[in-house]
C-alpha cells in the first residue's frame, strides 16, 4: 500500500502548483465548520443544564449570566452555517478548477508522439483516462484527505476539550480516537484497494464494450460475434456487482465499526464524568458538556469512509495518469545529425509498445538533405516503424539515431469533425484560403473541394465523413504539404487512389518536394520511382540497397506492385 501512496504524490503535487492557496483554504473552513459545530452542541449542553440548575434558586438565578453563553451560541451557529458555506463553494470550486488543469496537463502528456501513436491504437483508453480516472481523482481532495485533516484536528480539539474536564480523560479520548477511529479507516482502505480496483477495470470494461457493441453493431452481425459481444459485456456487468458488493460490505462493516466505537466512547465518558461529579470534581454542567462532546466526536471521522472505499480507485486512477502529466518529460528527443544530413541511424533497436519482439533489431541508414528514399518491403518488416522512430513518435531501446524535424502522413487519415479549412489548418493555423487550395492541387483535390456547396467551408463529419476514401487521404496528404519540415515521411502516400489520380499526385508531389527530403514507405512502384535510393527491408534489416540508374535499382522497382 505504501508503493501505491507514492503514486498520489505527482497528483498532489499538481493540486497544490494549481491551487494550493484555495484547497488550504477549504480545509482550513471545513476545519472550523466542524470545531465550530462540536462546540456549538458542548456549549449548548452546558448552557441548558447550567440554566437548570441555576433555576433552582432565586439567588443563583440573579447572579446567573445567559448573555454570554447566548452570544458563544448565536456566533457558533452563524459561524458553523457561514463557514459551511463558504467551504462548499471554496473547496469544489478549487477541486473543479484543479481537475481542469489536471485534464489539460493529461492531454497534453497523452498528445507527446510517443503517447500519441500508442492512443491510435486504443483510442478508448485515452477517452477513459481523461475522464473516468480524472474524476477518480475528486474524492482525493474532497473524501480522503479534507476528511483526514478535520479528523486528525478534531480528535486533537476533543483532546484538548476533554482535558479541562479531566486530564486523564482527554487523553484516553485522543489516544482511542486516533487509534480506533483512524485505525478503522486505514483498514477500510486497505480492505477496500482490490475490490475498488476491480470495481474500477469492471467499469472500464463494460463501457468500452457497450460503445464497441453500438459502434460495431453491423461488423459484429457480419462475422457473427453480436451474442458473444452480448455476453462479454454481462461478464463485465457481473463483475461489477460483484466488486460493488464487495465495497458494501466492507462498508458496512466498517459503519458497524464506527458506531461500536462511538457507543463505547460515550459510554466511557458517560462513567468517567459520574465518577467525577460524584467526587465534586466537575458540575453538571461540565458533564454534559463533556458527554456531548464525546457523543460528536466520532462524526469527522465517519465522513472519511467513503473516501476510504474510494481509495483503489483514486490509487488507480493516480498511477496510470502520473506518468503523463509532464508533458516533457515524456516527448522523444531526437538529436539533430551533422550538417548536410537528413537522419543518421546506427544499429538502432525499435519496436511498438507490447511487441514480442523488436521491428528493427539493429537498423544502420543514413540520408543526405535533399534525398528521396523509398523503403520497400511486405507488410510486417518494420517501414512504418523506421518512420515513426524517425518522427520521434517511438524512441530507440538501444543504439542510436539523428534526425532534423518531419512530418509524417501514416497509413490512418486522421481528420475531425471540422470544416475542410479547419482540418487544414491544423497543420498551418496561419495559412490562408489562397494556401490552402495551392495544397489541395498538388494533393489533386482542389475541384472536388471547390464543387462541394459551401467549398473550404464545408462541415466534415466525425473522422472525415462526407468525403469518399480516396478523398480523405488526399486531404490528409495536402494537410502534410503545408508543414515547411525538412523532411516529409510519407506512408503509402496514394494507396487507395485509382491509377491515373495517383499518378498525378505522385508528379505533383515530386515537383513541390524539389530540395526537400522525401522518405517514402512502399509497396507500390508509382510511389518508389520518384526516389533517388531504394532500400528492401526484410525482418527489420536492410538486404539490399540500389541507387537510380543502376540495374538494382530496376530490380528492385520491378519486384514492387504495378499500378
Amino acid at each position: 500500500m505504501k508503493r501505491s501512496l507514492t503514486a498520489l504524490l505527482p497528483v498532489i503535487k499538481l493540486f497544490w502548483i494549481e491551487r494550493g492557496a484555495s484547497l488550504a483554504l477549504g480545509a482550513g473552513l471545513s476545519a472550523l465548520a466542524m470545531l465550530a459545530g462540536g462546540g456549538l452542541l458542548g456549549l449548548s449542553g452546558w448552557f441548558i443544564t447550567a440554566s437548570a440548575f441555576a433555576g433552582m434558586s432565586v439567588a443563583s438565578a440573579m447572579v446567573f449570566d445567559v448573555f454570554a453563553p447566548s452570544a458563544g451560541i448565536r456566533m457558533l451557529a452563524i459561524g458553523r452555517t457561514a463557514t459551511r458555506y463558504a467551504e462548499r463553494i471554496v473547496t469544489h470550486d478549487a477541486t473543479l478548477k484543479v481537475l481542469a488543469a489536471l485534464r489539460e496537463r493529461l492531454f497534453r502528456g497523452w498528445a507527446a508522439p510517443a503517447a500519441a501513436a500508442s492512443m491510435i491504437r486504443r483510442p478508448a483508453k485515452m477517452l477513459f483516462r481523461l475522464t473516468n480516472d480524472v474524476d477518480a481523482l475528486d474524492s482525493l481532495y474532497l473524501r480522503v484527505l479534507v476528511p483526514a485533516v478535520v479528523a486528525i484536528l478534531a480528535a486533537f480539539a476533543i483532546t484538548i476539550a476533554l482535558f479541562f474536564i479531566d486530564p486523564m480523560l482527554g487523553g484516553l479520548a485522543g489516544l482511542w480516537l486516533i487509534t480506533i477511529c483512524l485505525g478503522l479507516s486505514l483498514i477500510a482502505a486497505r480492505m477496500a484497494l482490490k475490490p475498488g480496483r476491480r470495481r474500477a477495470h469492471a467499469m472500464e470494461a463494460l463501457r468500452a464494450r457497450s460503445i464497441d457493441l453500438v459502434a460495431g453493431q453491423t461488423e459484429l452481425a457480419m462475422v457473427g460475434q453480436l451474442q458473444a459481444q452480448q455476453q462479454a459485456i454481462a461478464e463485465a456487468d457481473r463483475r461489477l456487482a460483484q466488486a460493488d458488493d464487495a465495497l458494501n460490505r466492507i462498508d458496512s462493516a466498517v459503519a458497524a465499526g464506527f458506531s461500536l466505537a462511538s457507543t463505547l466512547l460515550l459510554t466511557a465518558t458517560l462513567l468517567s464524568v459520574a465518577l467525577l461529579a460524584k467526587a465534586g470534581t466537575i458540575g453538571a454542567p461540565a458533564a454534559a458538556f463533556a458527554l456531548l462532546i464525546a457523543f460528536a466526536a466520532t462524526e469527522p471521522f465517519a465522513a472519511m469512509r467513503r473516501g476510504a472505499l474510494e481509495l483503489g480507485r483514486t490509487l488507480l486512477a493516480a498511477k496510470r495518469i502520473a506518468p503523463r502529466l509532464s508533458p516533457v518529460a515524456t516527448a522523444q528527443k531526437i538529436a539533430v545529425p551533422e550538417a548536410g544530413w537528413a537522419f543518421k541511424a546506427k544499429g538502432a533497436v525499435a519496436g511498438h509498445e507490447g511487441a514480442a519482439r523488436p521491428a528493427l533489431p539493429g537498423l544502420s541508414l543514413s540520408l543526405a538533405i535533399g534525398e528521396r528514399l523509398a523503403v520497400v518491403g511486405p507488410s510486417g518488416v518494420g517501414k512504418s516503424t523506421l518512420l515513426a522512430l524517425l518522427a520521434g513518435e517511438i524512441a530507440a531501446n538501444s543504439g542510436s539515431i539523428a534526425c532534423v524535424p518531419t512530418a509524417r502522413l501514416t497509413q490512418r487519415s486522421e481528420l475531425f469533425q471540422d470544416t475542410v479549412r479547419g482540418n487544414l489548418q491544423l497543420a498551418a493555423p496561419d495559412a490562408d484560403d489562397s494556401r490552402l487550395l495551392e495544397a489541395l492541387a498538388t494533393a489533386g483535390l482542389r475541384e472536388d473541394i471547390e464543387a462541394l456547396p459551401h467549398g473550404l467551408s464545408t462541415r466534415l463529419g466525425e473522422g472525415g465523413s462526407g468525403l469518399s476514401g480516396g478523398q480523405l487521404r488526399r486531404l490528409a496528404l495536402a494537410r502534410l504539404l503545408l508543414r515547411d519540415t525538412p523532411i516529409w515521411l510519407l506512408d503509402e502516400p496514394t494507396e487507395g487512389l485509382d491509377a491515373k489520380t495517383a499518378r498525378a499526385v505522385i508528379e505533383r508531389l515530386a515537383a513541390v518536394a524539389v530540395g526537400r527530403t522525401l522518405v517514402i514507405a512502399t509497396h507500390i512502384r508509382r510511389e518508389a520511382e520518384i526516389a533517388d535510393r531504394i532500400v528492401l527491408l526484410d525482418g527489420g534489416q536492410i538486404t539490399a540497397t540500389a541507387r537510380r540508374g543502376t540495374p538494382e535499382f530496376e530490380t528492385l522497382l520491378a519486384r514492387l506492385r504495378p499500378d
